[in-house]
């Protein structure tokens, strides 16, 4: 075997090794990720706020389920699900099993196009360099998910405005339809949150720039997103390839500035579509954020290190 054959040989075998790793292991290595941010006004007792995002649940995802379920242990003061639930027509009872005890604490959420239409088979050459055509699959029972989570008492913050106390402090909350479907209309919950709230908090499925512009200009303190997956394929020491929408690669998962006031948070999600079964140095997450009261003059977000968790299965 000449050298260029061994070239090839080792190249078509670590790249077979590659695709069976981010098929087979990576996208089931759920991660809890945590982060600590000062966000709230002072004198606000911290909260522990759970953030769930791009589930893209089938019925036979027991793991996923199982998993999630499980934080549940946590008992977060108040649980944000930004969207992309639903993989399947038949999923909605796999979803609502799947997030269990959760529904039973404060939640607030928002849809994301996958929770309106199901997945279907692209190339996925236009995920890696961009298009602006939309390919719809089957629409999905978007409405008996909604009716789900706001018979438990989640909160849809759609192109609404909302009050609620968690944990004696007084929450603010707006959020936009996706973006990613041109569906936002941001002018519908524009303006300044009234009074004197403990946390201005926003909600978008994809972060688009036009969407965080806005809320960062109506003085929110946070807004929460997931929709990039963390870039779903990430190089090490380059980071996410792409996000899938208009956000920076930088920011394509964890916690970072949007503004001189806001923070954004984005969620990797913790799953993928049907038809691209992979993840690479992107594990699926959700994340547990610890906000706190804003110091006096500039800090940075006090990122912790993301901690793999055991498959409760």
């Amino acid at each position: 075997m000449n050298n260029w054959a061994r070239l090839a040989l080792g190249a078509t075998t670590t790249g077979a090794a590659t695709v069976a790793y981010a098929a087979g292991v990576e996208r089931r290595r759920w991660t809890l990720r945590t982060a600590t941010i000062p966000v709230l006004a002072k004198g606000s007792r911290p909260l522990k706020v759970l953030h769930v995002s791009d589930l893209h649940l089938t019925t036979g995802q027991r793991s996923k389920q199982r998993w999630v379920a499980a934080l549940d242990t946590l008992q977060p003061d108040l649980v944000v699900n930004t969207g992309d639930n639903l993989a399947h027509p038949r999923a909605v009872p796999s979803v609502v099993a799947a997030l269990g005890g959760l529904l039973d604490r404060p939640g607030v959420f928002v849809f994301g196009s996958n929770d309106y239409f199901g997945p279907k088979p692209k190339n996925p050459a236009r995920y890696l360099v961009g298009s602006a055509r939309r390919s719809h699959g089957e629409p999905l029972p978007w409405h008996d998910l909604r009716a789900a989570f706001v018979e438990r008492g989640w909160i849809d913050a759609t192109h609404t405005r909302a009050t609620l106390d968690v944990n004696g402090v007084t929450i603010a909350t707006a959020g936009v339809d996706d973006p990613h479907l041109g569906l936002d209309r941001y002018h519908r919950v524009s303006g300044k949150p009234e009074g004197a709230p403990g946390l201005r908090l926003g909600l978008t499925h994809s972060p688009e720039p036009r969407v965080l512009d806005s809320f960062a200009r109506d003085s929110y303190d946070l807004v929460m997103a997931g929709h990039t997956h963390g870039g779903q394929l990430r190089v090490p020491g380059y980071g996410a390839l792409v996000t899938n929408c208009g956000l920076d690669r930088s920011r394509a998962r964890g916690a970072s500035r949007w503004g001189a006031h806001t923070w954004l948070h984005v969620s990797a999600g913790l799953g993928t579509s049907p038809f691209a079964p992979v993840r690479f140095a992107c594990p699926p997450e959700a994340s547990l954020l610890t906000l706190v009261p804003r110091p006096t003059g500039t800090a940075a977000a006090r990122v912790t290190p993301e901690r793999a968790a055991a498959d409760v299965s």
